[in-house]
């Protein structure tokens, strides 16, 4: 069966402890923590009270959800990352590759980028973490061919993808980065967003399932953000990833 869990920067106006209260109790079993509020990659104090609240609570963290850049940040920087990763009890980083479109990189670009991007896999690979390269806009793996290029350059078991839908790419586009990146992915981000408008998941329950189809083993599926930011909701959207999951 599939892991549920919450994405931290859905409720970034919440403090930790809110959020592994409302995770609990909404059924969920695992967190990403996002480095950005709540939980700093040099806050050693704040990581270390994290572990211990999801500890306490029967949670436990799935992925550190870092806004690290492969190809802008420097890359002898990630291993303060992969410290706080730790300390929050994962070997699960997520990072964006790239500053722009896939689309705007020139073939000189993506070899230099690549070259960061391996030099980043040896890191992750010396310290037994995986590095995942979310399908985020604006990135290198914004585009299907570009991302299973990278992942076979780079081709490293400590260099992986998560999944989630491009809100701005027809739902055909979106079932074949699935299938593509399949068995290269880690973690998945769930949400039912058209363009930028985010509409309920109860609403794309079968358009989820065709989703997961694709994947042929366990993933860890993470709720991101509400329809309407408020944490009332996720106790709905909870009901309805639960849904997607089910066998019926």
């Amino acid at each position: 069966m599939q892991k549920l869990g919450l994405v931290s920067v859905s409720f970034r106006n919440l403090s930790p402890k809110t959020i592994i209260e409302e995770a609990k109790n909404a059924g969920l079993s695992c967190i990403e923590w996002g480095s950005d509020i709540h939980a700093p990659y040099n806050d050693t104090v704040k990581l270390n009270k994290i572990a211990k609240m999801q500890k306490e609570a029967g949670l436990y963290c799935c992925s550190y959800g870092t806004y690290f850049r492969l190809g802008k940040d420097d890359t002898d920087e990630l291993q303060k990352y992969i410290n706080a990763a730790k300390i929050l009890g994962t070997d699960i980083l997520r990072l964006w590759c790239g500053t722009k479109a896939s689309i705007e990189y020139s073939d000189k670009e993506i070899e230099a980028l690549f070259a960061e991007c391996k030099k980043a896999a040896e890191i992750a690979e010396k310290n037994g973490v995986v590095l995942c390269m979310e399908c985020h806009n604006n990135t290198l793996t914004d585009d299907k061919d570009f991302a299973i290029k990278l992942i076979k350059n780079i081709s490293s078991p400590a260099f992986r993808m998560y999944w989630q839908p491009n809100q701005y790419k027809t739902e055909e586009e979106n079932k074949e980065y699935a299938r593509l990146l399949s068995s290269f992915t880690k973690n998945i981000h769930v949400f039912n967003w058209k363009g930028d408008k985010r509409f309920p998941l109860k609403n794309a329950v079968s358009l989820w399932k065709e989703y997961l189809s694709f994947f042929t083993d366990e993933k860890t599926l993470l709720l991101e953000f509400m329809p309407d930011d408020d944490i009332k909701t996720l106790y709905e959207e909870v009901q309805a990833l639960k849904q997607i999951v089910s066998a019926e």
